[in-house]
């Protein structure tokens, strides 16, 4: 059967999605921390249900309870997670609440994700989407650089800099509020969705050692099937292609934060130019393996 956009598939739904919506068309220092909108959830929840296929599951149960006990008798956790469509984390999260073990449900509600600006300022049929989960909004070094790049003038430059600290130090402020509330933060090291014959949208930022710093454990989890296609060319997320798959979502052994850091770093010639990058590539590379020992063992069960 040929899979149809979501704009398409779900046309009701982004109207409900977007008479509900009350999230703020323009990111400042002041609103950073964006809670869920408990409506837009449900709504988000239905569209999972629809096309999840009954074999999605979790691998490497114990890693994720392991994570979930130590963040709950007080370490600051992580999840650095794959991004290959805008449900990765509708899923996960619809996965973990539904789970039969109350660890993993209460895990789902502690999850706070880190999402760029454009979530909410560029389309509002998106922000409606993106409002759906609790979040702290950043401004991306990406966006930025290319905001710079257009700027009329070195004064406007000057001021978009500006912008992006102020959201920034607020963003890090926000982060330390939810450590101390027991929130896990999920943040997605590539900071865009892979498209498939475009491998820089896979590579890591490096700007994530500094997550790798401020946290006490961290976990990675890589995603095999995915129920939205990117379309080659289309940057629309309302273009992606909608349609039923089986989801496995995989998680690392607890990583002690600093002491990997430290470890690793140590591996590294005195000379390494640019050892933030080197690090966020060690992360990316224990994803890539964790997810292709996971597709070729969910392509043997089918």
């Amino acid at each position: 059967m040929e899979k149809k956009t979501i704009r398409d598939a779900y046309a009701d739904f982004f109207k409900t999605l977007s008479s509900n919506s009350v999230a703020a068309a323009k990111i400042d220092s002041t609103n950073v921390y964006q809670l869920a909108n408990p409506k837009n959830r449900k709504l988000m929840d239905k569209l999972v249900e629809d096309n999840l296929l009954p074999k999605s599951h979790f691998d490497g149960i114990e890693n994720f309870l392991n994570f979930y006990e130590q963040v709950k008798n007080g370490k600051s956790g992580l999840i650095l997670m794959e991004h290959y469509s805008n449900t990765d984390l509708p899923a996960f999260l619809y996965m973990l609440d539904h789970s039969e073990n109350p660890e993993l449900v209460d895990l789902s509600k502690r999850v706070v994700a880190i999402a760029g600006m454009k979530l909410n300022e560029e389309n509002p049929i998106v922000r409606a989407f993106a409002e759906s989960f609790t979040r702290v909004v950043i401004y991306p070094t990406r966006s930025l650089t290319k905001n710079e790049e257009n700027a009329q003038s070195e004064e406007e430059a000057k001021e978009e800099a500006l912008k992006a600290r102020k959201i920034n130090l607020a963003a890090m402020r926000a982060m330390d509020d939810c450590k101390k509330r027991g929130e896990v933060i999920l943040v997605f090291p590539s900071g865009t969705r892979y498209r498939p014959g475009h491998p820089e949208t896979k590579r890591g930022l490096r700007e994530i050692d500094s997550y790798l710093r401020l946290f006490d454990i961290a976990l990675c989890v890589s995603i095999n099937g995915s129920i939205l296609e990117i379309q080659d060319g289309k940057e629309d997320m309302l273009s992606d292609l909608i349609g039923p798959d089986e989801l496995v979502f995989t998680a690392s052994p607890v990583i002690e934060c600093k002491k990997f850091r430290k470890d690793y770093l140590e591996t590294l010639p005195p000379d390494e130019p640019d050892p933030k990058q080197r690090m966020i590539d060690k992360i990316m590379e224990i994803l890539e393996i964790q997810h292709e020992k996971a597709e070729a063992l969910r392509l043997s069960h089918n």
